[in-house]
């Protein structure tokens, strides 16, 4: 008798998606996008790498795959979209719903820490939280180092020791960055290595304090989501299961927590695609790692590459310079830039003996420029340091020429904003601690002392905020009684958070008007506030946006020039970078200054720096001109700064004009 054998023939799962017909689309993908962005968009199963040149449709690109994969039949809620910013991932599913329909809006979509919030308050007896714990911001962060550094009495008059900014710094840079505190303090701080036991001791009592008291700062959601993922429980396998398509964006600005988490959560179905350009990689000084991207084929099996080449911002003479700051790096994904715009005028790079004539040759190009109808929106001012921008600004003043110069705090750190913010989250969280130090502090009478004492009465459940206060506050805390009665009133549940904060500002208006000289001019940012808070009916939800999300503009210490409404903008690179402009001026372009002569030694600075130049001159649509004054005194090195940058040199002739201003 024969006996019949099955034999099993082993084959790869790669690619077995079923054949997709295209012709019942309401979109045709084909028709609309180059070659490069649909081979992205139709790319489904498996994990990609997508390399997004400066200006070649990498927001098209991934809207375009988000209305393709609806299109298929997925479930919007299964696809998830991480970005730097909540403004780029409600641009994108506002852009795809106009694209496809209101599908496209129903996809998770948010930033590695809101997303990471809300993860960790759906979670949070997994990962060991109260579902109510409170955000730290940066500020809030160093107050707490403070409190402990100060407590302690780790200051004294013998010796220096470092202030709560820098050892927020460190333990930041820490997490994100693999190096340890040591290492951290003995190459960026070595005057402070004598106190690293104290240093690491604070870091030990810092942490331990978040977790005593409901506290997570910026870096502690990325943690516990990273742990959370790789606990292999049944709540994280709940999360990754449900996710059948991850795309992140700008990927080569990650740290290497995030990485990690894009591992995490795609461990399920596989399905991955980031977007990034390797040659805009600038946020090291944050600890974004250049090398997540560089790496990122190893991270999951199979990468495919694929590279958007075709720019739709820049003429190609721009381009062509562009091209030869970024052949010299060293390590990077080859691509080449190209454009159908046309050829354009040629950059010019521009030496000027002094730094007055590099100032007086920009405003009188503004000036030619807005004759021939280029308006001042339109025009940019570019810089490696905000410093460098000092001489310019009082030409342009003399000029009559308006601008606004990027960077600068941000609303929701100014004083007053944090003081409103501070009530609101005693409401969420009664222990935050923080917030009642910081709103104890604004009362006359009350120091650091009493505040204290208060705190430890808090901690001790001798006074609760949720039951109404006893006679026996009055007495022993008459100075602070009335804020007592105002927490336990705005604590009942029946207030939303803009009638919450409508009793919160009745009572903080003397305190403002106490604490700050210039409060009329602060009040515009509370009357901001209200606006902003009547569009929330939640108090988390408020909170939770405001730490994750905040608020970029504040009116203090920001006067328009004049009543125009047009304006040069006058930016450091790093806050240029993915906007554009018809023309762009570079200037500094010398070498101690740009690349800056502190990072002249150490090649992966020097690296960042030549990505940073390629992002400068990206920025330009139209001209580009690059300018360095030949004679500058660096009070720093102590000597005059004669030489273009490096690179400038590498630049080929044919594709830069030079000039010389005498």
């Amino acid at each position: 008798m024969i006996e019949n054998k099955i034999q099993l023939k082993k084959i790869s799962l790669a690619g077995t998606s079923k054949s997709i017909d295209e012709s019942r689309f309401k979109i045709n993908y084909k028709e609309v996008l180059n070659n490069s962005q649909y081979e992205a968009v139709s790319s489904v199963d498996g994990a990609y790498l997508l390399i997004a040149g400066a200006g070649t449709g990498k927001t098209r690109t991934l809207v375009y795959r988000v209305a393709r994969l609806i299109e298929i039949g997925y479930d919007p809620n299964s696809i998830l979209l991480l970005t730097f910013t909540r403004k780029a991932a409600n641009e994108m599913l506002k852009r795809a719903s106009l694209l496809l329909d209101d599908r496209c809006s129903k996809i998770r979509g948010g930033t590695f820490h809101s997303f990471a919030n809300l993860v960790l308050r759906k979670y949070h007896k997994s990962v060991g939280l109260e579902p109510n714990f409170t955000i730290l911001d940066q500020g809030d962060s160093e107050d707490v180092i403070n409190l402990i550094r100060s407590q302690n009495k780790y200051v004294t008059n013998e010796k220096r020791f470092p202030n709560k900014q820098t050892l927020a710094k460190v333990f930041s840079l820490s997490v994100n960055t693999r190096r340890s505190i040591t290492e951290i303090i003995e190459e960026d701080y070595p005057h402070f290595f004598g106190l690293i036991d104290e240093i690491l001791e604070i870091q030990k009592i810092f942490v331990q304090y978040k977790r005593r008291n409901n506290l997570l700062d910026y870096d502690d959601l990325l943690i516990y989501l990273r742990d959370f993922l790789f606990n292999e429980n049944n709540a994280s396998k709940s999360l990754t299961s449900s996710i059948k398509f991850l795309m992140v964006d700008e990927y080569q600005d990650t740290n290497h927590i995030q990485a990690e988490i894009v591992k995490g959560l795609a461990s399920y179905h596989k399905n991955v695609m980031v977007v990034g350009d390797d040659s805009q990689s600038i946020y090291s000084f944050r600890g974004a790692d250049f090398y997540n991207i560089i790496e990122f084929p190893k991270l999951f099996d199979n990468v495919r590459i694929i590279k958007l080449e075709e720019n739709y911002r820049s003429y190609q003479s721009i381009l062509d310079f562009a091209n030869c700051i970024n052949r010299a790096a060293l390590d990077k994904y080859e691509k080449n830039l190209f454009s159908r715009r046309g050829t354009g005028n040629l950059p010019q790079i521009i030496a000027t003996v002094t730094e007055n004539l590099q100032s007086k040759f920009i405003v009188e190009k503004i000036l030619e420029l807005r004759e021939e109808g280029v308006k001042l929106n339109d025009i940019a001012v570019l810089f490696r340091s905000s410093f460098h921008s000092f001489d310019l600004e009082l030409e342009l003043s003399k000029a009559d020429i308006p601008f606004q110069k990027f960077g600068g705090m941000k609303f929701i750190e100014s004083a007053h904003i944090k003081d409103v913010v501070a009530f609101l989250r005693i409401v969420e969280n009664p222990k935050d601690v923080i917030s009642w130090y910081r709103i104890l502090l604004l009362h006359e009478g009350i120091g650091p002392k009493t505040a204290q004492k208060i705190l430890d009465d808090i901690a001790a459940g001798k006074l609760n905020s949720k039951k109404e206060p006893q006679e026996e506050i009055k007495s022993k805390y008459e100075k602070v009684a009335p804020l007592f009665y105002l927490i336990y009133e705005i604590s009942k549940p029946k207030y939303r958070p803009s009638e919450i904060l409508q009793k919160v500002l009745y009572y903080y208006s003397d305190l403002f008007k106490a604490n700050y000289d210039d409060w009329n001019k602060r009040k515009k940012d509370l009357d901001i506030f209200q606006n902003i808070v009547e569009n929330y009916s939640e108090l988390d939800v408020l909170l939770s946006d405001l730490s994750i999300e905040p608020i970029i503009d504040s009116v203090v210490g920001i006067e328009p020039e004049n009543n125009e409404n047009e304006f040069v903008t006058l930016s450091t690179i790093h806050s240029a970078k993915g906007l554009e402009w018809h023309s762009v001026f570079i200037i500094h372009a010398v070498e101690g200054y740009f690349p800056s002569s502190r990072n002249a030694e150490n090649i992966e600075q020097i690296e960042e720096e030549r990505r940073l130049m390629y992002v400068a001159v990206t920025r330009a649509k139209n001209n580009l001109f690059v300018l360095y004054p030949m004679n500058l005194f660096d009070r720093e090195a102590g000597k005059t700064l004669s030489k273009p940058s490096r690179f400038l040199s590498e630049i080929n002739p044919n594709f830069a004009e030079g000039f010389l201003l005498e």
